[in-house]
């Protein structure tokens, strides 16, 4: 409520009394612990040392050894669905959140914006005197407000951090990140070559957040949302980092399974008796097919270890050291950020949140992938394309992810990985600390607890009321109850009865230590949710879901069915959404601007997010640059869009204009011309497309080259229908910053226009989108 006006206002001052009081900024109760949340991307349940895993992670463990690890603490199994409950305390389809926020359709539970009734923490400690500051991965806004046209309301900006420092999207390159600062990019301070690395740069921007602050306020506390782009894919370590696990995992991932879950079992984890379930444990391609005979997704399935060939377990074993050098890179980091508190002696009054988004990933495949943007275009990997690349794993020149079996390994001893409502999915890490007010040192929790938890627990610790309103919107009620009873006693009720789980099309329901979940597999397309195996699992006592209950005791499993049912109508999880990633990531979205047949841009401005660029996917195009060149030796970028593992540019070299496509990274194209290009004003330099075809995977036809209406040159190429990246390019004009989509480019970094002048570039398309046609019917049909 609005503190009144409680002085005296009369016609002369000097016969009037102030009063400051309803003016002041908000204060923090005098001794205000500091909240430093840290969520990490992808870190399954076992991969950090601190939970058996393989992984050393020092920092990470001193975290735990001076707080509480919990061992049954969940989320939605995805990335921006548990953000959205990590920071709102409700479930994640109330915050239309049902998939990440590339992939909204439209729908009250899955259009990427979350109501503002559903406030956020930082909104609510902003209020109360916190500094509140957020570093790396958003992933909380829709697609069509990921540039600079757009509103901020759904930035970091407009949900209450006062400062920010990371990127919008799903995922982003650690080497060349897509750098937001505030409200509007920025490019990245320094080169790879010069020792860039994204969790660098975020733990820089932590802590100089923290001392500008301190610097003039020393005694005002601080909320830090520390969410860096680890262990998300791409997985980028400096070569030390991963050097440091060579050789530690050539046994391979079953092998682990078993190492993990005895140490699991020795630090009092899981249960003594806990098994680990099969590898496969929910069909292969060649034992599951869909109910109208769909396949089963070979995305999903693993490969024994003792069916590679020794190349094969050579790879592998390298892209698990990659994963590792990540994961152990960002702990480093993360003590870095604790030595500054214990420095400043401000750690004692730090909370300190550890969590991950979902289970580890298994977009990777059986066979891994050198560029998961493969996975998102419906493409699969080739095993000869990833072995020449094994050198190069983790650098620059990958965009890489490791085979499945390593995710089942990192969630051990659970089954499945992220994106599935099994335990592989959602029983994730979560360790908390505050060592001046929780006494717990070092010991573990049992009690069952979820990512709508934690904003509770945080105002429970603080002492803070969740307010009845935010910026004039009536609050709704947290789903969310607070941790704090578990946190100081290992024998507390955890308070928690039931919890939904829906995503991609698995489903799943706890209740009161039982569990019912079906066996559909996600992004398949199935459909047909009627007809889904629920199983039933008492995992109380069957954590890894071993025994299923469904057929001797059928009347628990319809109970908890028609309990999934109740929560799913009260949390709005319905439309259910199977469909391939490439489908959905495919989905025409809003625009600010409607659909056209042609799109102008301009040099000197900052890059237009490809989901608000012309859309060129499985179309023909023109790409047209009026340029001025008074004298030959131009050379330099006229258009770009995308990078080395997904793109295309037009640019000049050698007094000569060129042509590039990236096919997903695997194949690049590149047509150039014959003639040297002339000089003069209003020179029309093109590129034009002429599909002719179409495959599963690829638009086909002629790509030519002119100067004016002069052809002068020509080739055979293929486009990407999905899209170069998972969280939207960049276009570029004049220019092109990041990542290289060739080597071939002249010049230096960012390979700027020179020797001449651009006007404008047009891009004209013709026929309808990809998605509206060929595509779609197919799609269609496969569905009916």
């Amino acid at each position: 409520m609005p503190v009144p006006f409680r002085g005296k206002v009369n016609v002369d001052i000097r016969d009037s009394d102030p009063d400051w009081t309803p003016f002041e900024p908000p204060k923090a109760p005098e001794g205000a612990p500091n909240v430093v949340y840290i969520v990490l991307d992808d870190v399954g349940f076992s991969a950090m040392s601190s939970y058996g895993g393989p992984i050393e992670t020092p920092n990470i463990d001193a975290i735990a050894s001076r707080g509480v690890r919990f061992t049954q603490w969940h989320t939605t199994a995805l990335c921006s669905p548990t953000r959205s409950c990590l920071l709102t305390g409700r479930n994640h389809t109330r915050n239309s959140m049902a998939c990440i926020t590339e992939a909204a359709i439209g729908f009250p539970n899955a259009s990427g914006t979350i109501p503002p009734e559903n406030g956020m923490l930082p909104e609510i400690l902003g209020e109360r005197g916190w500094n509140t500051y957020m570093v790396g991965k958003w992933h909380l806004c829709p697609t069509d407000e990921m540039n600079l046209a757009a509103t901020r309301r759904n930035w970091p900006s407009g949900r209450g951090f006062e400062r920010w420092y990371g990127f919008l999207g799903a995922e982003t390159n650690q080497w060349y990140p897509d750098l937001v600062y505030d409200n509007h990019p920025v490019d990245q301070p320094r080169s790879p070559e010069e020792g860039y690395h994204l969790t660098d740069d975020l733990t820089d921007k932590s802590i100089e957040f923290i001392k500008d602050a301190k610097s003039i306020a020393p005694d005002k506390p601080f909320f830090l949302y520390y969410a860096p782009g680890a262990c998300h894919a791409p997985h980028h370590a400096p070569k030390e980092w991963i050097e440091k696990f060579a050789g530690r995992f050539d046994e391979g991932y079953e092998a682990m399974r078993e190492q993990t879950l005895a140490r699991q079992k020795e630090l009092g984890l899981v249960p003594a008796d806990t098994e680990l379930p099969p590898v496969n444990p929910i069909g292969t391609p060649q034992t599951r097919t869909g109910p109208d005979g769909q396949p089963f997704p070979e995305l999903d399935y693993t490969r024994p270890w003792d069916t590679l060939n020794d190349d094969e377990k050579r790879l592998f074993a390298r892209m698990a050291e990659v994963y590792a050098g990540f994961l152990g890179h960002v702990d480093h980091h993360i003590g870095r950020l604790l030595a500054y508190l214990e420095q400043t002696d401000q750690l004692e009054n730090t909370m300190v949140i550890v969590v991950s988004d979902n289970g580890a990933s298994g977009e990777g495949g059986p066979n891994g992938s050198v560029n998961e943007m493969k996975f998102a275009n419906g493409i699969p990997d080739d095993l000869a394309e990833n072995l020449a690349k094994l050198d190069e794993l983790g650098g620059t020149r990958t965009y890489n992810h490791y085979p499945n079996g390593w995710a089942m390994a990192f969630n051990t001893p659970f089954k499945m990985w992220k994106r599935y409502e099994f335990n592989g999915g959602t029983a994730d890490p979560c360790i908390i600390s505050w060592p001046m007010g929780a006494p717990a040192r070092g010991e573990i929790r049992h009690q069952y607890h979820h990512a709508i938890d934690i904003v509770p627990t945080i105002l429970d610790v603080l002492g803070v009321e969740a307010p009845e309103a935010i910026k004039g919107h009536t609050q709704s009620a947290f789903d969310g109850i607070s941790m704090r009873g578990s946190i100081d006693d290992k024998t507390a009720e955890s308070g928690r009865k039931t919890q939904f789980y829906s995503m991609l099309g698995s489903r799943s329901i706890w209740h009161e230590g039982w569990k019912a979940v079906t066996t559909h597999p996600t992004v398949s397309g199935w459909a047909n949710f009627n007809a889904d195996e629920w199983e039933l699992y008492h995992v109380d006592v069957d954590r890894s879901e071993i025994n299923n209950l469904a057929a001797e005791q059928p009347e628990k499993l319809r109970e908890l069915v028609n309990i999934w049912f109740a929560e799913a109508g009260a949390n709005g999880a319905f439309p259910l959404d199977d469909r391939s990633a490439l489908e959905i990531l495919s989905t025409p979205r809003p625009q600010l601007s409607a659909p056209a047949d042609r799109y102008v841009y301009y040099p000197d401005t900052a890059a237009v997010s490809e989901w608000q660029a012309v859309n060129t996917r499985g179309r023909s195009f023109v790409i047209g640059a009026l340029v001025d060149t008074p004298a030959p030796g131009a050379e330099g970028v006229l258009f770009a869009m995308g990078a080395r593992f997904g793109g295309h540019a037009l640019y000049v070299k050698d007094n000569r204009l060129h042509y590039v496509n990236s096919f997903v990274g695997a194949l690049e194209q590149q047509v150039v011309g014959t003639k040297d290009i002339p000089t003069g004003e209003n020179l029309i330099l093109s590129a034009s497309f002429e599909k002719e075809g179409m495959t599963p995977e690829a638009a086909t036809g002629t790509l030519s080259l002119y100067h004016g209406k002069e052809k002068v040159g020509e080739g055979q190429i293929k486009t990407q229908l999905g899209a170069f990246a998972i969280a939207g390019s960049g276009l570029y004009v004049g220019r092109h910053n990041g990542e290289p989509i060739t080597d071939d480019y002249p010049g230096e970094p960012p390979h700027t226009f020179t020797g001449g002048t651009i006007n404008r570039v047009a891009v004209d398309v013709s026929g309808e989108p990809y998605m509206d046609l060929e595509r779609e019917a197919a799609l269609m049909l496969m569905r009916e």
